[in-house]
């Protein structure tokens, strides 16, 4: 019962999260606070994750492929395919679940904490929407991010390929190119905007819905990160077989 109470709770949190909007004045500095925590502050580690892991999956593909008969072109594509498919929608959000999902579940837990939350309902300002509205409008621009995972996951393959000996730049990027079909874009895209909205707001329900003191407030972290995984897991299943098993 304690599942069925929390999911109802969350979907009701969504619900108020839209009523009675704060000033645009004092939201614009919000979200403008937000982008730069969530967004901005996430780019090094995106960027070192995505090139590494790229030129990780060039060399294994390349490793395990290594008979004559087959093209070594097909080194850039399987890399192409695994990045835009999986590694850069996917991958990537588990960890920014980790990164910005304890960043978001802390700061809104502090808040509870420390009774500021209850000082803005006094003030008879909605709180849902004063905390957590900015943030789901920062995080609409995680498809920038992962457009950069990608294009930096490919690079990384290209320079592991390359400077690893496994085939010439030429046959990387003849793979990178071969058989491209458009949609597997747009199907990354879709799934990152449902990661992006999950990421924004599984993490605030645990901040927000939290009781305790500070140690609690580590253990509502903790409790964010895995379910935030396991939603972005349950929900990548669900679209990669609506979108492309039709």
């Amino acid at each position: 019962m304690t599942y069925l109470h929390n999911i109802g709770a969350y979907f009701l949190m969504i619900v108020e999260m839209f009523r009675k909007p704060t000033k645009w004045s004092v939201m614009k500095q919000l979200i403008l606070k937000d982008i730069d925590d969530l967004i901005i502050g996430s780019l090094g580690i995106v960027a070192f994750i995505a090139f590494f892991v790229g030129g990780v999956v060039t060399i294994q593909t390349a490793l395990n492929i290594d008979n004559p008969l087959i093209p070594k072109y097909l080194v850039g594509f399987a890399t192409r395919q695994s990045i835009i498919l999986e590694f850069a929608p996917t991958f990537i959000s588990i960890v920014m679940a980790g990164k910005v999902g304890s960043f978001i579940t802390s700061s809104i837990g502090t808040m509870r904490v420390t009774e500021q939350i209850d000082a803005l309902e006094v003030m008879g300002i909605n709180s849902l929407n004063y905390l957590v509205f900015p943030k789901f409008i920062a995080l609409m621009l995680y498809p920038f991010v992962i457009s950069i995972a990608m294009f930096l996951g490919i690079l990384g393959g290209m320079a592991a390929c390359v400077y690893g000996g496994f085939s010439s730049l030429d046959d990387y990027i003849v793979g990178i190119q071969m058989d491209f079909i458009p949609f597997h874009i747009t199907y990354a895209f879709i799934k990152t905007f449902a990661f992006a909205f999950i990421l924004a707001t599984i993490p605030s329900f645990h901040g927000y819905y939290m009781k305790g003191g500070a140690l609690e407030v580590g253990k509502a972290s903790t409790t964010a990160f895995v379910w935030t995984s396991v939603v972005i897991i349950l929900l990548n299943y669900l679209l990669t077989q609506m979108l492309l098993s039709a």
